[in-house]
């Protein structure tokens, strides 16, 4: 005696178990075949397809404008450390020094740290100083359209401290 069939979970199957009368193969594993041939398998790998461009450019476009914020906020940082020292110690190469030991990794000129006025001496106590550094900034990607973008940094002082 053989074993009665345990049915399978779900709705009854539509096509029953004979064979089919020229393949040999059982008419449900073709229905499963066909069903797995029209069905929507590789929908999931174009649509990523699709959308991969457009995060890698947002990646990339975060990337460049936090480097370029970056860039902007140790140029001002130099700038005011510039400033300082220019006021405190009347003396625009060591200012330019100042600049260029605060500057991190951006390799500033002196040829490109502008203070004025030139000296101190003899200044009132309402007389600036102003410190203004001018950087390019390199886009490494090349994905926002531009290769490099001109970044100024600021600070003024009172002379004397």
């Amino acid at each position: 005696m053989a074993w009665p069939r345990r049915p399978l979970p779900g709705p009854p199957p539509l096509i029953d178990d004979r064979r089919a009368p020229v393949s040999g193969t059982p008419v449900r594993r073709r229905h499963r075949l066909a069903r797995r041939l029209l069905g929507e398998r590789g929908a999931a790998a174009v649509e990523f397809a699709l959308v991969t461009p457009v995060l890698l450019l947002l990646l990339f476009g975060i990337v460049e404008y936090s480097q370029a914020m970056s860039a902007q906020a140790t140029l001002s940082s130099a700038a005011r450390e510039a400033a300082r020292t220019m006021a405190l110690t009347n003396d625009v190469g060591q200012a330019r020094a100042a600049a260029q030991n605060a500057d991190g990794a951006l390799n500033l000129t002196a040829g490109a740290i502008q203070v004025t006025p030139a000296t101190c001496t003899g200044a009132s106590s309402t007389q600036m100083v102003t410190v203004t550094i001018q950087f390019q900034q390199n886009f490494t990607s090349g994905l926002v359209g531009r290769a490099n973008v001109n970044l100024t940094g600021r600070a003024a002082m009172r002379c004397g401290g």
